[in-house]
């Protein structure tokens, strides 16, 4: 490619009437950063936030040679597993390289949640496995390792836990196998669609399949707008019996005044958002 570049730009330059002018030589990496503001922070149709807006934010290093770093944030409501903590940041690095139509990457990815603090089993949220006797403590984290290919619009992702999944007991080894699509119709508008199963390792109350359909507009200048609908078969109902036992592990609670106040983390939901890339 590189011979056949020049050697138009020698035809070019011979041809041209005035002196020919090179092209900028492109710089060996990138750094991007960007900030969005969503009605609900949603992580594989689950809510992170009670239902409520977040504020999310982050930094991606990419260089030519497929290797890249990158740090994101966004605040989150405690009563999703992370008792005392209100913020997620993740870090994550890997290596992605396109042949054509196809594509692949692969990385690591590690959750933290500064300021969470879990103390025996856990008491909120998905914390407690009614299958394992084991109990964790301290700071809620999860490290991840993912493998992708793609294919035009296409994309395929699988995720593997290498601890238990987000402190849970006895859940290392949980799966999450993404398959999701994003087509381009011009102008600006695009539309996708995403399917994931999440496989959560000896608890099978937690194991799920979770749907999106969603809409973008880049309104120029690194602006974009977005809205979806989310799914999930989650198990989350707060009327159950068995809600205190783990048997509905992603019906939430948190104190409202005198009382406690649910939601159901995988109801059905309609996601907007707006963001800058910078």
């Amino acid at each position: 490619m590189r011979k056949s570049l020049l050697a138009t730009a020698v035809a070019t330059a011979l041809a041209a009437p005035g002196p020919a002018v090179a092209d900028a030589p492109q710089p060996p990496y990138t750094l991007t950063a960007n900030v969005s503001v969503v009605t609900d922070y949603r992580f594989r149709g689950i809510t992170q936030t009670f239902g409520e807006p977040a504020i999310q934010g982050g930094v991606d290093f990419a260089h030519s040679s497929g290797f890249y770093l990158g740090n994101w944030n966004s605040n989150v409501s405690e009563t999703a597993g992370y008792p005392g903590g209100n913020l997620e940041m993740d870090f994550y690095g890997g290596w992605r390289r396109s042949w054509g139509d196809w594509g692949m990457d692969a990385g690591l990815y590690y959750y933290y949640y500064p300021g969470s603090n879990v103390a025996g089993a856990g008491a909120m949220g998905p914390l407690v496995n009614p299958h394992s006797t084991a109990t964790n403590s301290g700071t809620v984290h999860n490290i991840e390792g993912y493998i992708a290919g793609s294919w035009k619009f296409l994309s395929l992702k699988y995720s593997r836990a290498f601890t238990d999944y987000f402190l849970v007991p006895d859940t290392k080894g949980t799966g999450y196998l993404d398959l999701s699509a994003n087509y381009d119709l011009g102008g600006g508008w695009g539309v996708n669609g995403h399917v994931g199963h999440l496989t959560v390792h000896n608890f099978s109350e937690a194991t799920y399949t979770d749907y999106r359909l969603g809409v973008t507009k880049d309104l120029g200048s690194g602006w974009t707008a977005a809205g979806s609908l989310i799914a999930t078969n989650a198990r989350d109902d707060c009327s159950a019996a068995d809600v205190v036992t783990g048997g509905e592990p992603y019906c939430f609670s948190k104190p409202d005044g005198g009382g406690v106040k649910t939601y159901r983390g995988g109801k059905n939901a309609v996601v907007l958002s707006i963001g800058k890339t910078f």
